[in-house]
């Protein structure tokens, strides 16, 4: 158990403006991101079919939640994120280049590493998708989209310390984002983990976009896990900021610019995972049938945290937690929802 509580925090709004936060923020961010980005909302499944390849495989070890349907004579799978049927989404609706989703993304994690004030086996998040041409590939413009994401995060925060001044005591976030690859990471802390990496460049620069996620670096080691099947991990990352609060940096969003049919054939032998091959999605993918795109999963929990100055993330979602976790919240006050 890894929870803590900073000594003396005290939540800056009440459970019910709590509540009424979290509404206003999501609507405020989602017409941001769909402005900025060009996407519509759509509707988006809870579970798929377990031998359809779209499921999210995460790190590889992850158990999805699975059940049989009874007159359906399949097995189906609670989402772990929608990465790939975003996808197959944006071709059967017919989506075209500069034009993209966003939905709710409800899944459960039930083999998340550890349970803690960041860490939930809930997972909520705004997942998007976008057609991009085959010039779009490259670095500058994953660049440029982060930026907008960023302004929107900013944009959705100005407008919130307006509405409750008592949020105005929490720091401005940073704008500028600090671009950085792993492997530049891994040459400045050779010493550290990455984790520890993580904290010491996002304590200074504030608003990081950390490039390069699930190669082996030359340490012999990545810095974390990636799929092979949906971000191609040359253009891929992840958007950090400072929490003063917890001290530490906090991951918002997971992204990338989406493997191509050479990445992904490159990535799942370098992965050991060619038996993919055979599954529906990778075999349209693998045969250019499916449309280039840029995205990512933006965290609801996380954003509301940020944004509300809340020590845990149980303050802004319903989940499950551990009896030291509950006792340990109860006896310093935070309410978990």
């Amino acid at each position: 158990m890894n929870t803590f509580i900073p000594e003396g925090y005290k939540s800056l709004l009440s459970i019910y403006d709590t509540q009424k936060g979290i509404s206003l923020l999501k609507r405020l961010f989602e017409d941001n991101l769909g402005a900025k980005l060009n996407l519509y909302r759509v509707s988006a499944p809870l579970f798929v079919a377990e031998d359809s390849g779209l499921n999210d495989n995460l790190n590889g070890y992850e158990r999805p939640v699975s059940f049989d349907i009874l007159h359906a004579d399949t097995r189906a799978e609670v989402v772990q994120s929608l990465a790939k049927w975003k996808r197959l989404a944006l071709k059967r609706y017919g989506f075209w280049p500069g034009k993209g989703l966003y939905t709710d993304m409800n899944a459960i994690r039930r083999d998340e590493d550890e349970l803690d004030n960041l860490h939930s086996v809930y997972v909520d998040q705004w997942d998007w998708e976008k057609v991009i041409l085959p010039e779009n590939r490259n670095l500058d413009y994953l660049k440029l989209t982060v930026m907008d994401i960023v302004g929107a995060i900013c944009d959705t925060q100005n407008t919130m310390q307006a509405i409750y001044p008592q949020l105005s005591v929490l720091p401005k976030l940073e704008k500028r984002v600090t671009f950085i690859t792993s492997q530049q990471l891994e040459d400045l802390y050779p010493d550290l983990t990455p984790k520890q990496r993580e904290n010491a460049f996002v304590r200074e620069h504030k608003t990081v976009f950390l490039i390069g996620i699930g190669s082996v670096l030359r340490s012999g080691i990545k810095h974390d896990g990636r799929a092979p099947d949906y971000d191609d991990w040359e253009l891929n990352g992840d958007i950090l900021f400072w929490d003063d609060l917890l001290d530490c940096a906090m991951e918002i969003s997971s992204m990338g610019i989406r493997v191509d049919p050479a990445s992904l054939d490159r990535q799942l032998t370098l992965s050991g995972c060619d038996d993919r091959r055979a599954l529906p999605y990778h075999r349209a993918l693998l045969n250019g049938e499916l449309p280039l795109t840029i995205g990512g999963g933006i965290g609801q929990s996380r954003l509301s945290m940020l944004l509300l100055g809340k020590a845990h993330i149980g303050e802004v979602q319903a989940s499950i937690w551990d009896e030291d976790t509950v006792s340990m919240c109860e006896k310093a006050g935070v309410m978990l929802l």
